[in-house]
């Protein structure tokens, strides 16, 4: 069967993670009692490997997708390879090869995360040979405790390196939490934190995260919901003086905060009557990835020059291409290779809102 002309379907790819979480994914996968586990999160069309100190053995990260009404899984990461410039685009391919350079997550908390910082692209490519950094973006979906619903970015109040090394070493985490400043949350908010940044997750969070392809992280919290972190899963295998240059210890105000770390959406372009699209993230906040957001109303007709990875965040869609039609519900997520042409999208009765994630520009 060709791969060619084909709107590519992307089942749950649940991954294991330190931290619990995962019963709206469950929820949304119809289990008849959705509980939190440490498969917290679901990785959308991803072809990254994650990084699970003691689970190297178990290959987890990639996705299997489906190439339209087809039920046989493909690997993602194989299918890419096969046709880079038809699915990634002829430029795209040939800076980056098969790599679509961004990935894509639900993550669902079901506690807060650990206090953790990812490098930099700078960081990654000088210092660990990696091609990619993880600076990433949030885009909340929905929480279980609206009224308390928060995340902590950047130090407000940074200790100094050698401050940092004694509650790190001594694991104050009242004194690191003192850092920080509660940022309050709800649906429909988009924040970037670059790399370098310190951060953590409050708990009953369910959102789209956007990221640079890579599972790089220290983590300075050794213990959360009672696991316990192997030593070697902290700073990436490297020692406390390693992990403390990660950091970016300026501190990030309040005004920094609404400027640079929160997204507000900027109209790009209309789709017709009542429809429109709207950049959330682009290069005003980051080179690694884009993220538009387009509201329905009606059918239309669109042409990326890219590939997508789309998820359906409010309603129903029905997406035509290649001569075959999908029914997308809400939560629902497909990926529109860049080489596919037209795509009719009908929204259901209410219209319908779409999270569409792209590669670098």
């Amino acid at each position: 069967m060709s791969h060619r002309g084909k709107i590519i379907l992307l089942p749950p790819n649940r991954v294991w993670r330190t931290y619990p979480g995962g019963r709206t994914l469950e929820a949304l996968a119809g289990v008849a009692t959705p509980a939190d586990s440490h498969f917290a999160e679901d990785w959308i069309a991803s072809t990254t490997r994650a990084a699970n100190r003691g689970r190297e053995p178990i290959a987890e990260g990639v996705s299997e997708v489906r190439l339209g009404h087809d039920p046989t899984p493909h690997d993602f990461a194989a299918l890419l390879a096969s046709d880079a410039e038809y699915f990634l685009g002829a430029a795209h391919a040939a800076r980056y090869g098969a790599q679509p350079q961004l990935l894509v997550k639900f993550l669902d908390s079901g506690t807060r995360l650990h206090f953790q910082v990812h490098p930099t692209r700078e960081f990654a490519q000088r210092v660990l040979g990696a091609p990619s950094g993880k600076t990433e973006a949030y885009h909340v979906l929905a929480t279980r405790d609206p009224e308390n619903a928060f995340i902590y970015v950047g130090f407000q109040r940074p200790p100094t390196p050698a401050q940092l090394r004694d509650h790190i070493v001594n694991q104050n985490i009242a004194a690191l939490e003192a850092c920080f400043d509660k940022i309050p949350v709800r649906p429909g908010d988009t924040f970037i934190i670059p790399g370098g940044t310190p951060h953590a997750l409050g708990a009953g969070l369910f959102l789209v995260e956007v990221q640079e392809p890579s599972d790089l992280v220290v983590r300075f919290e050794f213990e959360r919901a009672g696991y316990v972190l192997p030593e070697a899963a902290r700073f990436m295998g490297r020692d406390v003086d390693f992990a403390l240059t990660v950091f970016n210890l300026t501190p990030l105000t309040a005004g920094d905060l609404a400027t640079r770390v929160r997204c507000t959406p900027r109209r790009v372009r209309a789709l017709g009557p009542s429809s429109h699209q709207d950049e959330l993230i682009g290069p005003n906040q980051t080179d690694c990835f884009r993220v538009l957001h387009s509201t329905l109303a009606a059918t239309v007709t669109k042409q990326e020059s890219a590939p997508v990875i789309g998820i359906v965040t409010a309603g129903t869609l029905t997406a035509e291409a290649g001569g075959e039609t999908h029914l997308f519900r809400t939560y629902d997520k497909y990926f529109l290779p860049a080489g596919l042409g037209p795509v009719h999208l009908t929204p259901g009765s209410a219209g319908c809102e779409l999270l569409e994630c792209l590669p670098p520009a």
